[in-house]
């Protein structure tokens, strides 16, 4: 299951050479607790200069006594340089090699960077945030997060704090936490996170269906999108997501819908949120969303009953429009696989949920390179005549 999302590293100054390794043996007494803040601070950018170049993050990853030394400051209070030693974890935590070394040495940076992201009083808990979506990418230590999250004992779950925090605006004055969303979508590829996202005795996933049209970050916005993609790889929970207790398809839908005026017997068959749009209702700005929602729809098609429902509530008719306008070729090729499997005959006995045919290996090896010279191809228009569904 993919979708992986990287937080950007933090600018920062490069620096080669040999002498980084001594100069970082030098810098450690400096970010030592009880060290002058003026000289603290001063070591702590220099080595978040040294974060800002592949050469420097190699070296920094062999000095565990300053990787342990950059996680204390990282949470402390000021006037400790919290901030430029967070922004440093954001650069070393963006190079997944890192990822090893750094659990090595600070085997609580996940829960002291969670400690941090979720008080709502730390002002650098934006930067926290970062570090921990970077952090979560690769199994291994998304592991070691989701562990973190499962073990914290505040009387509730870490991760329904974690989702509080991502849905409520304003959740810290001095923190968007935009990155939380990045985070919780490399969360949900653990099955753990996504049994407790998809709980139906708890409104979860409910509350994240706004946000797939949050304006304020494509990055939150994004993240959201990404973790709704992986949520719906559980096709037992279809029939319920499609379902009234969450109807989770015109929120999928709603972005990437334009203002085109329908005709009344195709609008009837919209949902409600999709009807009579405004002249000025724009689509999904970011192309790599606009291909998750997509790829989120496709597959709540798995099933025979999730296509019937797909098609029952007029999936077609916003994709028709969509791949008309669609610029970018690899998101129009995702919407015409979609149109296709709509419009086309169900599978045979037996091949009915999609997500459980065995494709040979070599089968798929043929068919990813044909995706990638579909995607080099241009993309013929749709037909525009809505065809009859099955």
């Amino acid at each position: 299951m993919e979708t992986a999302t990287r937080a950007t590293g933090f600018p920062a100054g490069a620096q080669d050479g040999a002498e980084v390794v001594s100069e970082a043996a030098e810098l450690l007494p400096f970010l030592a607790p009880g060290i002058r803040p003026d000289l603290q601070a001063a070591a702590t950018q220099h080595v978040l200069a040294l974060t800002g170049s592949e050469p420097g993050r190699a070296l920094l990853a062999g000095q565990a006594a300053l990787l342990r030394a950059l996680t204390e400051l990282a949470s402390a209070p000021a006037p400790a340089p919290a901030c430029d030693a967070t922004r440093a974890l954001v650069n070393l935590a963006a190079d997944p090699s890192l990822h090893e070394p750094l659990l090595a040495a600070c085997p609580r940076l996940p829960a002291r960077l969670l400690g941090r992201t979720l008080d709502p009083q730390w002002p650098w808990a934006e930067q926290a945030a970062a570090a921990l979506a970077n952090l979560s990418r690769e199994p291994a230590p998304c592991a070691a997060v989701m562990g973190v999250l499962e073990t914290t004992d505040t009387g509730e779950p870490a991760l329904e704090r974690l989702v509080h925090a991502l849905c409520t605006q304003g959740y810290n004055a001095s923190a968007p936490l935009n990155y939380l969303g990045p985070l919780l979508s490399n969360l949900s590829q653990q099955p753990a996170a996504r049994a407790f996202l998809l709980d139906h005795d708890r409104c979860v996933i409910q509350r994240l269906l706004p946000l797939t049209q949050y304006s304020g970050s494509s990055v939150r916005r994004g993240g959201v999108v990404a973790t709704l993609r992986n949520c719906c790889f559980e096709h037992r929970h279809h029939e319920w997501l499609l379902g009234p207790k969450v109807d989770i398809l015109p929120f999928l839908l709603l972005p990437l819908a334009g203002p085109e005026d329908f005709s009344e017997e195709e609008m009837e068959r919209l949902p409600v949120d999709l009807q009579y749009l405004s002249s000025d209702k724009q689509r999904e700005t970011d192309a790599d969303i606009r291909k998750m929602l997509i790829e989120a729809i496709m597959l709540l098609t798995a099933t025979a009953p999730g296509r019937q429902q797909v098609r029952d509530q007029g999936a077609y008719l916003i994709l028709r429009e969509l791949h008309s306008w669609e610029p970018e070729p690899a998101v129009r090729v995702a919407c015409e696989k979609l149109i296709q499997v709509l419009i086309g005959d169900e599978p045979e006995c037996g091949m009915e949920n999609l997500l459980e045919v065995q494709v040979p290996e070599d089968v798929e090896r043929h068919l990813q390179q044909l995706d990638l010279q579909e995607q080099e191809q241009p993309v013929p228009e749709l037909h525009q005549e809505r065809p009859e569904c099955p």
